[in-house]
């Protein structure tokens, strides 16, 4: 515990990217200290755990747990107490609570609101409701699998009146077998990983990919989420979908979700929810780190659109059918994931994301010909 004070005294000092948007409490993600470190400490009802995801405090819960019945196997993934790739989830859940992002969007109740009850997670939330799925589904196959304790039974809570959030593994698992079925794989794959005689680079590739391969088959079934996005200004939703294109590109990478990679990435997003007139970079209460970062979003966006005219209208010239613009991303995606064929190559893309996420002197040009190469190469 010493360590992973001193590695947050570390990190909390050390960021300066934007307010205390991700990085609160020495480092760690908002409110950590107030949230369960045993399930025993979850509500529980007739010998049923029955935390309340629309709860900011227990849904942050099910990430810590998550995190300390897994840790013991992911001992090769580095040096540090943190390493666990669920980092990320937990620091994104920090930032979209503090961010406001958690909140009633509809303005029909005062949940999620510092007027109201802070930390109530609405369920018109377009954020609140796809952070539902990456927290929950992960966490009911947690228990499925026994990485919280033997014999445990869960029912999530609900919202009285709110249909379409599974609340126990059986509901999920019929709901949304492919999501269910490849967090499956990702935990029983835990302990043989951790035994197995491969190099640590190859072990920790290996499972990073099962867990990118579970989050990412979780993004595509909470689509059904898309409806509440009607909420917030455009330039809020055109935010929203750029920031889902971006999980394509850590997912090919296999990128190291642990909390100090985390944190690079989450710091410079935007520290509120964009408003109509916002444009970046002449956001003016926005720091200058956050409105570059809009900017990238907005330029991978863009040339990504025009990559996807471009190979349509060639393919339409070959008279073969248009439909190559994949519903999980256009051309320049495409193209990022065919580059990520190897360890090798996935590791120069994560080295090439955070450079082009968080350096703004990094020439996008660099980006495009790194994709190109590696494309040809593989």
């Amino acid at each position: 515990m010493l360590r992973l004070a001193a590695l947050g005294l570390l990190l909390a000092s050390a960021v300066t990217l934007s307010s205390s948007a991700v990085v609160l409490e020495n480092g760690l993600p908002n409110l950590w200290s107030q949230t369960a470190s045993q399930v025993t400490e979850l509500p529980i009802q007739d010998g049923i755990l029955t935390p309340n995801p629309w709860n900011y405090l227990n849904r942050q819960s099910l990430y810590r747990l998550m995190i300390a019945g897994t840790d013991p196997y992911l001992t090769y993934m580095g040096t540090t107490q943190t390493e666990n790739p669920f980092w990320g989830l937990a620091l994104q859940l920090g930032w979209m609570q503090t961010s406001g992002r958690l909140a009633d969007p509809s303005g029909s109740t005062t949940c999620g609101l510092q007027t109201g009850d802070a930390m109530c997670i609405s369920p018109e939330s377009f954020w609140g409701c796809m952070n539902y799925f990456t927290s929950a589904l992960p966490f009911l196959s947690a228990a499925q699998q026994g990485f919280l304790g033997e014999n445990i039974q869960i029912k999530l809570q609900g919202v009285a009146g709110v249909e379409g959030f599974c609340t126990t593994y059986t509901e999920c698992s019929a709901s949304y077998s492919d999501a269910m079925t490849k967090w499956d794989a990702f935990f029983q794959a835990l302990k043989p990983t951790s035994e197995s005689t491969l190099p640590d680079n190859e072990k920790k590739d290996s499972i990073l990919g099962l867990y990118w391969t579970a989050q990412m088959a979780t993004t595509y079934v909470s689509s059904t989420c898309s409806v509440k996005k009607s909420h917030y200004s455009a330039e809020e939703q055109s935010f929203a979908d750029s920031w889902l294109d971006s999980a394509e590109y850590v997912a090919a990478a296999h990128f190291h979700s642990n909390l100090e990679k985390s944190v690079l990435f989450l710091n410079p997003l935007p520290s509120r929810i964009l408003r109509a007139g916002d444009a970046s970079p002449n956001i003016a209460d926005l720091t200058e780190e956050e409105n570059y970062s809009l900017t990238i979003f907005s330029w991978m966006k863009n040339i990504n659109t025009v990559l996807g005219r471009t190979h349509n209208h060639k393919q339409n010239g070959k008279h073969l059918q248009s439909g190559s613009l994949s519903p999980k991303g256009g051309s320049m995606v495409r193209m990022w994931k065919g580059a990520m064929c190897s360890v090798t190559t996935r590791e120069k893309g994560k080295e090439l994301l955070e450079q082009l996420l968080t350096n703004p002197s990094f020439p996008t040009a660099t980006f495009l010909s790194f994709i190109t190469e590696m494309t040809t190469s593989c």
